[in-house]
């Protein structure tokens, strides 16, 4: 349906695709990925007619219709549901004519085509996007002016979802929707009757939607049969490949290189020794497997104030003399991992700015500890970061009586280092400029951190990097996310922003996902009722365990990590003893065998250890 041949793109002097080729299955379901900054955007766009690339094409059959979102969002008088239906040319076109036509021949083969395409359901299907994307009725007959940008782009992806392309170009479409759409959306995606390519972040919408993964890395393009987890796998047999072939192709370099030093100045061995130089010399070298720096997140740890952190007793909150959400009661405790569960329009950032201080409390009272530092990440501070400025600008700002060693090391946990610390914001990719505003607001090492939507702009591995650094934080943790794979391994404890005011759910995940696809009024979590003192004690008691099996698998973790280093070194001294670490040099073969030997055993301990500790890890959450 869709093939890509050899699609090369250069832009500023930089070769953004190279040569990228895929045949991609008739009707397949298509997740794009690859690191922040790799080209999705631009293949998308290549396939899309919006980039002439300098070389290949992008093909697909002469009749098929591909639909793409346009960057700019609707706007205008028009409502969103008037803009839905308008999506569909071909329905439009016809009833227009219909109404100007006074052919009886025409005005019959209008009719019969408009039955054809099923025209007169349009209005009943244009609603149950607009209300699976989170427009109520009243609200899809209000002025798409009236909407804010974001909810405007709903209004765009709902009019190319409606417009039904035998080609669905979906670029990051989640990241203008709160979790109870991306869900819907899911759903909605699972039955698509035609080929769709999505660029998306989240593990596990992609595992739920798709059935390959296109990956694009260095330029080039690979597919993979499967969901996301099943390209992991795949990818991680590749890297190890790799690597190995790499360690021995050092080696037979390092034998190449000795041999013909030793014997190129004999006459006898002069002939040999110029073949080996030129075998050497044919002898494509295999990339390493490099560590990535933007991957890198390292919150650091605060001092320790005794609970509770925060306390709301009747408290309400909201903008002017209009309260947004009231009746509430919480507590929060250092240790606390809290996601914050609602619609878009709840009120889930108006508690967060409550939290951070930056709302008071209309009614009621909030309590907080004086000595407590808030970390507060929102999109706004992304969008905000001049672009002329460098990190090390931003940071020294902040931090005006620190040590330039002090201003260094915060932007070296976050993977500013180097020339990285002293690049223009300007030149940083959109990744790259979340994990500086997260280096930012935890300059002070917060008790706290309150992160509303900290993936918008993190691709899959830099995901997963993050959820490891919450886990090894410290402080309190609240999130508002739209992934719930990042929910579910980073919170312990729910809150349900619903009706008007927040209250702790005692259900899981999976049940507030049931709750949203069943479409219930009221969202029902488990049976069981604890009274609180049970609740909060039964959750410290959660939080201390998980915390120590966290532990527990984060260290057979960096523990496997550093005996596979070791037996790649064993293993190269073996190659090649000229290039053998200082603590393995001189030992005889057999000695090195016996150390491998040793190592695997190790190796298998702690491989085990650590998958006891991850199923109970995933058994407790």
């Amino acid at each position: 349906m869709l093939n890509l041949k050899d699609i090369t793109v250069r832009l500023g002097g930089r070769t953004i695709l190279d040569g990228a080729s895929a045949a991609l299955p008739p009707r397949g379901r298509i997740g794009l990925i690859g690191r922040n900054g790799a080209g999705k955007s631009t293949l998308v766009r290549v396939i899309a007619g919006q980039i002439e690339p300098d070389s290949g094409s992008a093909e697909m059959p002469r009749a098929a219709r591909l639909g793409y979102i346009a960057q700019e969002a609707p706007g205008g008088s028009a409502s969103p549901f008037e803009t839905v239906l308008a999506a569909d040319t071909e329905r439009a076109a016809l009833l227009e004519e219909a109404e100007r036509s006074q052919d009886p021949h025409r005005l019959g083969d209008i009719h019969e085509r408009l039955n054809a395409i099923d025209a007169h359901s349009a209005p009943a299907r244009a609603a149950r996007i607009l209300v699976g994307l989170g427009f109520d009725e009243a609200a899809q007959h209000r002025e798409l002016e009236s909407f804010s940008g974001g909810w405007r782009m709903r209004v765009a992806l709902a009019s190319l979802l409606f417009s039904q392309p035998d080609v669905l170009l979906l670029d990051e479409p989640s990241n203008h929707l709160d979790l109870e759409a991306v869900l819907w959306l899911e759903d909605f995606l699972k039955s698509y009757p035609a080929t769709i390519v999505i660029v998306s972040h989240e593990r596990d919408f992609l595992n739920n939607v798709v059935d390959h993964i296109l990956h694009l890395d260095r330029g080039k393009l690979t597919l993979y049969p499967g969901g996301y987890d099943a390209f992991e796998r795949q990818r991680a047999e590749r890297q190890a490949q790799q690597a190995a072939a790499r360690e021995k192709q050092l080696a037979e370099r390092a034998k190449l290189q000795d041999y013909i030093a030793r014997n190129s100045a004999r006459a006898s061995t002069a002939k040999q020794a110029q073949s080996r130089a030129k075998a050497l010399a044919r002898m494509q070298p295999i990339a390493a497997v490099l560590d990535d720096p933007s991957l890198s997140f390292d919150f650091p740890d605060p001092d320790e104030l005794r609970p509770p952190l925060i306390t709301l007793d009747m408290a309400s909150v909201g903008y002017g003399a209009d309260p947004v959400l009231t009746r509430l009661n919480l507590r929060l405790d250092p240790d606390d991992r809290i996601a914050l569960l609602g619609r878009n329009g709840n009120g889930k950032t108006t508690l967060a700015r409550l939290l951070a201080a930056q709302l008071k409390p209309m009614e009621g009272e909030m309590n907080a500890s004086a000595r407590m530092r808030v970390g507060y990440f929102t999109q706004y501070q992304v969008e905000e970061l001049r672009s002329d400025d460098t990190p090390l600008d931003h940071m020294t700002r902040l931090m005006p009586d620190a040590k330039p060693t002090a201003v260094r090391g915060q932007l070296g946990r976050f993977g500013f280092s180097g020339e990285k610390a002293t690049t223009k914001v300007g030149k940083l990719s959109g990744g790259e400029r979340a994990r500086l505003a997260l280096a930012l607001i935890t300059r002070d090492a917060p008790h706290m951190l309150i992160l509303d939507e900290p993936t918008n702009h993190l691709d899959v591995d830099a995901r997963e990097a993050l959820i490891q650094a919450l886990n090894a934080y410290k402080g309190a943790v609240l999130i508002v996310s739209h992934d719930r794979h990042m929910l579910e391994m980073t919170a312990d404890r729910l809150v349900l922003v619903h009706d008007g005011t927040a209250r702790d759910y005692d259900g899981s995940i999976e049940d507030y996902i049931g709750f949203v696809l069943a479409g219930d009024a009221k969202p029902a979590g488990r049976a069981e009722k604890v009274n609180k003192k049970d609740a909060r004690r039964m959750a410290a008691e959660a939080r201390e365990k998980g915390a120590a099996l966290r532990k527990r698998a984060n260290e057979s973790e960096a523990e496997l990590a550093r005996l596979t280093r070791e037996r790649s070194a064993i293993d190269l001294a073996m190659f090649d003893p000229a290039a053998a670490d200082a603590a393995l040099a001189g030992l005889t073969m057999t000695d090195l065998m016996k150390r491998r030997a040793a190592v695997e055993r190790r190796i298998e301990a702690a491989e085990t250890a650590w998958l006891e500790a991850s199923e109970a890890l995933e058994a407790a959450a």
